[in-house]
């Protein structure tokens, strides 16, 4: 009788928030590289328990609709992973990381893949 061995792996869709140039403990440049997971806003509403409230909720999503200075978000920004890599590994990685690029982020099998998506 052969055994199925199963295979369990995760993929996120990450983007590319902040890269900065660091120096580790022994004075080697790195990077170090944000990514974020971009998630839905829940689209219920939440109902303000008082009148008060109820009359900045409105004002509120009025401005958001009248200004875009006020935009209403549907998605919002999760810390996802932070690599802090000297330049070596950065190069011996082999991904060229640019920012707000989208990658699916895969764990399987005690290793973390990238692969560069060409959308959100």
């Amino acid at each position: 009788m052969r055994e199925v061995l199963e295979t369990k792996f995760s993929k996120t869709k990450v983007r590319v928030n902040r890269i900065e140039s660091i120096r580790d403990l022994d004075g080697n440049l790195g990077k170090r590289i944000e990514l974020v997971e971009e998630r839905q806003v829940p689209r219920f509403a939440i109902r303000p328990q008082t009148e008060e409230a109820k009359v900045v909720q409105d004002v509120l999503q009025a401005m958001q609709q009248q200004l875009p200075m006020f935009p209403a978000r549907a998605e919002f920004a999760v810390p996802k992973i932070v690599l802090f890599l000297t330049e070596q590994e950065y190069e011996s990685l082999g991904i060229d990381f640019d920012v707000n690029q989208i990658y699916e982020m895969t764990l399987e099998d005690q290793k973390i893949k990238f692969k560069k998506t060409n959308h959100a």
